[in-house]
């Protein structure tokens, strides 16, 4: 089985973009290339905030939809408490 990521990238505007990934060191080498995303490429460099693996791609979506749904200031705990917790992805 496959392991999947969801990440949090910190862009050069202090923004963050979230993301999932079966290769997290590829995606972040690709976000700082500008060929990832089009939103991280006018916001280079970008730089990992946080991670968490997953146990399925299923799984991974879910969580970055719940992120994406987040204010700014709440996306890395609500990322660093799905580790910690029993993997609940709802709000």
């Amino acid at each position: 089985m496959q392991t999947w990521h969801v990440y949090l990238l910190r862009c050069a505007d202090k923004s963050l973009y979230c993301g999932i990934t079966n290769n997290l060191d590829k995606r972040v080498a690709a976000h700082n290339a500008g060929t990832a995303s089009k939103y991280t490429r006018a916001h280079l460099p970008v730089s990992l905030a946080a991670s968490v693996e997953v146990e399925s791609k299923s799984e991974a979506l879910k969580l970055e939809l719940a992120i994406k749904k987040l204010p700014a200031r709440q996306k890395i705990d609500r990322l660093l408490d799905h580790a910690t917790s029993g993997h609940d992805t709802t709000g």
